[in-house]
């Protein structure tokens, strides 16, 4: 079916799926129409202020107060929590996440690369399609990055479809199933313990430019009406909970508010650049940030390296060699990353720079760009992202010790001459 949305990020959106299921005016939630049930559903305290309150009205066919207690989930355990014990300074990369032999589903297939108190770093491989189950993530907002394969997700504010180059957003606390329209996906995951991700202050880069509001879309109000048994996962404190209910948890028939899940096309971010001197900050590559209580420090923020033009005089035009403050888990979607030429770093794959920490391009990328010809060049038929955090990105023991773990990375720095002095 083709699929419908709203545009905007962080708007106010109304939705119905029947005619007349949504209250207008002085309408109440005291009897809604059709006997549904009427439930606020708030990711932001009640008191935040109002251009930061974050809360949706959901019109559903019952409540989701109708469930027994939960037990300790056996499922997915590679989908566990850092003890930082595993933690090194070393620069980490790793090889893509194997596509499984059987039918594995989105939730058992999710593994945990790493993380610390702002976020949780995971992958995913999956070869079937959720059914009669959902997954709720009440720990963190769920931020997904396919690399292989289309995802169908059906959340209870209604459905949605990423591809590799798009990803989708989920709101902490909301139930959603993945399927699999077109065989078996692979991709990353942020999960964000700290504020909402919400676009960037543009500052001295001024009113436009980045990624633009009316590009994020929203779902339309989408029910199904299903009598029969459903799992409902839950991570809650760090763990995997599983319960029973008898029924289909989406079916919400209507819904307004601004706590939503939604999509974006990265192909729509409108990356900056510069036609002069130096290398332009990465901080022009960012979509979405997670602010914290540090201003101009963020939580997390999510960074992308996209096709585009590279024109500039006298500049080392890939990333600079640093150490940074910033822990920085990097992926490939598609093509080559311009800072590491040199081979190993491979869509699916992942690395990782944990803060202060010296990286920077690979000695084949940095001796072709040292005598390149400075004329503009189009970088084309690549996707690379981070996921940028202001604390030490704890590693879990699968990462380790999983056998993914490349044993040569730090060989990609080996071979730079020494300058010569006069």
């Amino acid at each position: 079916m083709a699929m419908q949305y709203q545009t905007g990020f962080l708007n106010h959106f109304a939705t119905e799926a029947v005619a007349g299921a949504l209250p207008v005016g002085r309408n109440s939630p005291q009897r809604p129409a059709f006997g549904l049930y009427a439930e606020q559903f708030s990711t932001s305290a009640f008191t935040m202020p109002r251009a930061e309150n974050r809360r949706s009205w959901l019109y559903r066919m019952r409540p989701t107060t109708a469930h027994g207690a939960f037990v300790s989930y056996a499922g997915a355990p590679l989908f566990t929590a850092p003890d930082g014990s595993h933690t090194t300074p070393n620069r980490l990369r790793w090889d893509p996440l194997p596509i499984p032999a059987g039918a594995v589903d989105f939730v058992d297939g999710m593994v945990c690369w790493g993380g610390n108190d702002g976020i949780g770093v995971h992958c995913y491989a999956a070869t079937a399609s959720m059914d009669k189950r959902a997954f709720q993530d009440s720990d963190g907002e769920l931020l997904l990055v396919p690399q292989q394969g289309a995802l169908r997700i059906v959340t209870e504010l209604g459905l949605i479809e990423v591809e590799p180059g798009f990803i989708a957003l989920i709101p902490r606390g909301m139930r959603f199933r993945v399927e699999l329209p077109d065989g078996p996906a692979r991709g990353y995951v942020c999960e964000n313990f700290g504020a909402p991700f919400r676009l960037p202050d543009l500052g001295p880069i001024g009113a436009n430019g980045l990624a633009n509001p009316r590009d994020f879309e929203a779902p339309v109000a989408w029910f199904e009406d299903r009598d029969e048994p459903f799992e409902i996962v839950q991570k809650f404190n760090g763990r995997l909970w599983t319960t029973t209910i008898d029924h289909s948890p989406f079916d919400v028939v209507a819904w307004h508010g601004n706590s939503a899940p939604c999509r974006y096309d990265l192909a729509r971010f409108n990356t900056l650049g510069t036609v002069s001197y130096d290398h332009p900050d990465p901080s022009i590559f960012t979509v979405l940030t997670s602010p914290s209580d540090t201003p101009g420090t963020a939580n997390c923020d999510f960074v992308i390296f996209p096709p585009r033009w590279m024109v500039g005089e006298d500049t080392f035009r890939p990333p600079w060699f640093h150490r940074n403050h910033m822990s920085e888990y990097m992926g490939l979607v598609k093509g080559v990353y311009d800072a590491k030429e040199g081979g190993g770093f491979v869509p699916g794959g992942a690395s990782l720079h944990n803060q202060f920490n010296g990286h920077g391009p690979d000695a084949e990328s940095t001796r072709m760009a040292m005598a390149a010809d400075l004329k503009p060049v189009k970088i084309e038929d690549t996707l690379a992202f981070m996921f940028e955090s202001r604390t030490l990105i704890h590693t879990t023991p699968f990462a380790m010790t999983g056998g993914l773990l490349q044993a040569d990375y730090d060989a990609c720095w080996n071979g730079f001459p020494k300058a010569q002095l006069p």
